[in-house]
């Protein structure tokens, strides 16, 4: 495919930087990588108004990119970004939230960078009468509380209660342990960079 003057047309993929999420899917050319690279906002090219278009120029919802990555023979590209604000035109927070039958789906690891979203906004909010306010107002030692308790509860379930109840209690501490990480301005990303470097261990 060719953008006239623009040079060739590449499939462009889109990945949350944070949690791998596959975001969207369009098309960019020579000028729309370059623009990409210069602002460090997603550009693409639109085949059906033959025009270059920033994503967010409308909506506000822009992504941020962190890297432009081209696959091994040159003819894709991945553009690993910050979104600000959910990528789909309906509002979800991926293109792909439907299986083939229209059924709404996905995968669920991208939950953790969404409970942390989540949580941020409760910590800016404030929102009355929210179990994660409480705890982001909370002394700082009833938060830690909350965590040894969940520890000793994962472990309970662990020797005695079955998969399930592990399941169910290890979810309890992971979101303890989220807010624990964004009331100390700590990130998953941060988190996630830590285990990387640990990886060949």
């Amino acid at each position: 495919m060719d953008a006239g003057n623009g040079g060739p047309l590449r499939p462009v993929v889109v990945q949350d930087r944070r949690s791998g999420q596959v975001l969207m899917v369009a098309y960019a050319n020579e000028e729309a990588v370059r623009r990409t690279r210069e602002t460090g906002l997603a550009h693409f090219w639109s085949r059906s108004r033959n025009t270059l278009w920033c994503k967010g120029e409308t909506s506000g919802h822009f992504l941020r990119v962190d890297q432009v990555l081209q696959d091994c023979d040159g003819d894709a590209l991945l553009y690993v970004a910050d979104p600000q604000g959910p990528t789909c035109h309906t509002g979800e927070a991926s293109c792909f939230h439907r299986d083939l039958a229209g059924v709404r789906g996905g995968p669920v690891w991208g939950v953790l960078a969404e409970l942390e979203q989540v949580v941020r906004q409760r910590l800016q909010q404030r929102p009355a009468g929210s179990y994660t306010t409480s705890l982001l107002a909370s002394d700082p030692a009833r938060l830690h509380e909350k965590l040894f308790e969940e520890t000793a509860e994962v472990v309970r379930a662990a020797r005695r209660e079955g998969p399930t109840r592990l399941a169910e209690e290890a979810a309890d501490l992971v979101y303890h342990l989220v807010v624990l990480l964004v009331r100390e301005g700590v990130s998953w990303t941060d988190v996630l960079r830590v285990l990387a470097a640990r990886r060949t261990r």
